[in-house]
């Protein structure tokens, strides 16, 4: 968390190993804003290489993941509001996803395609919330809300989600 990682600097091996941390959990989460597996690659090696020009500007303020995580969020919300992103077709159906951490069910299928359809606030703060099990401060810092702002957004998706999958929990 404190190594200076940027360009001219020592520490190739903190650069890896951030990637390597990282790199699978910003894939998923940028498929499911993106819905578009080359424009999630795209997002994430475009991530890891403003992380890298920015490194020494990197405080610690916040987890290595946090900060990764908000300029994600930030690439992902400029390729979808360019135009070309607008006039595709971005439908992705739960067999497109890529592979998951816990083996996928059938019967999460319904879930899945719940998530993928909220709006994309609500789905950027309910995939950082229990997909990469961040706080609701972490989540604050990487998408720049105040904390009751993504309180919020996550209790309208939970709700939305409990209407879709009629009387689903309203806690998890």
């Amino acid at each position: 968390m404190g190594a200076t990682i940027g360009p001219g600097s020592a520490s190739k091996e903190a650069f890896c190993r951030m990637v390597e941390d990282y790199q699978a959990a910003l894939l998923r989460t940028c498929y499911v804003i993106l819905r578009d597996y080359a424009l999630a690659e795209d997002a994430v090696q475009e991530t890891f290489l403003k992380a890298y020009w920015a490194s020494t500007a990197f405080r610690g303020d916040c987890s290595e993941k946090t900060w990764l995580m908000r300029i994600a969020m930030n690439i992902c919300r400029d390729i979808r509001r360019s135009a070309w992103f607008r006039r595709v077709d971005r439908r992705v159906t739960p067999e497109q996803l890529p592979e998951a951490c816990v083996p996928f069910e059938a019967k999460d299928s319904t879930l899945i395609e719940s998530v993928m359809n909220l709006p994309c606030r609500e789905k950027e703060v309910l995939l950082l919330y229990f997909y990469q099990d961040m706080t609701l401060g972490e989540i604050a810092q990487a998408l720049g809300f105040a904390p009751s702002t993504v309180s919020a957004r996550l209790k309208r998706a939970k709700e939305k989600l409990s209407v879709v999958l009629k009387g689903g929990e309203d806690d998890e």
